[in-house]
């Protein structure tokens, strides 16, 4: 499980969102298999997901994070909902890179930077909200910024930090998010990120979400809005893989229908397997 905590400032001009996603970027190591360096640019993004996807409002509003930007990862792709329960993909969870020049984990190496990070709001109309804007580091925080900045003129601060363990498991993962809306005491703000540590050190010596979120709006008189738990989570299932099939089309099922005795589906996001026997195919080609 991960913790979202959200805490505003007294006269409401600063929000800090802040989690801890340590769980939630462990099962995406598990089940992808990730490298070092793929989990670090996976769980920056997964977390930005999860903060951004629990800033909307209605329960069947969904939030997709997509980047690549030409590097060896290729595309990695986060889907959040309301609660910020997220799920995550990418083309290459293997690749790696050496440390770069700080001695970090290379993040903006192996994602890239020639290309976009896209946001895709489904909240629930005729056509999903589609925001794109060139990736600036690969680094994913800045490259959210960016995103906020230009694509929806919000001024907004984005921390994120992954913190790999030598067997590879996360030792800490988390970020915050602060947005302000005028009149704010920008000058507050900019002093409290100065005395903020890295996200992963802050949660390593031992501050819980909560204290994040107030450090980021000390002098603002914040208090905590509202808080909850988070968690991996891939909404797959049988129904809705037999959905993916019948946009195949009949031709398309009716050659896997004949070149194999059973077809095999797994998913991107949590490895599930689902089985369709030739039969099972030829009753959903009746369904189209």
């Amino acid at each position: 499980m991960g913790k979202i905590v959200r805490a505003l400032s007294a006269d409401g001009s600063a929000l800090c969102s802040a989690v801890d996603t340590t769980d939630i970027v462990n099962e995406i190591h598990r089940i992808h298999g990730t490298s070092a360096t793929a989990s670090a640019a996976a769980g920056r993004l997964a977390t930005a997901a999860c903060i951004m996807g629990a800033l909307m409002k209605n329960e069947t509003d969904r939030l997709e994070l997509r980047i690549n930007g030409g590097g060896k990862i290729g595309t990695i792709t986060t889907v959040a909902d309301y609660r910020g329960n997220v799920k995550c993909c990418m083309d290459n969870p293997f690749a790696d890179l050496p440390l770069n020049s700080k001695g970090k984990l290379d993040v903006g190496g192996i994602v890239g930077t020639d290309g976009y990070l896209s946001v895709i709001r489904d909240l629930g109309m005729k056509e999903p909200y589609v925001g794109q804007v060139p990736i600036v580091s690969g680094e994913i925080a800045m490259d959210v910024t960016q995103y906020y900045a230009v694509s929806e003129q919000i001024p907004t601060v984005c921390a994120l930090g992954v913190l790999v363990d030598t067997d590879l498991t996360i030792k800490k993962a988390g970020g915050y998010m602060i947005q302000l809306v005028p009149p704010v005491n920008e000058a507050a703000i900019e002093e409290n990120i100065k005395d903020m540590q890295s996200v992963t050190k802050m949660l390593e010596d031992g501050l819980s979400p909560e204290e994040i979120a107030l450090k980021g709006l000390k002098g603002l008189d914040g208090e905590i809005l509202d808080s909850w738990e988070a968690q991996y989570y891939c909404d797959c299932s049988r129904e809705r893989t037999e959905q993916v099939l019948i946009t195949l089309g009949k031709d398309e099922l009716a050659k896997l229908a004949e070149e194999e005795p059973v077809t095999e589906v797994c998913c991107h996001f949590c490895d599930n397997k689902y089985r369709f026997t030739s039969e099972e195919l030829k009753e959903l080609i009746k369904r189209i």
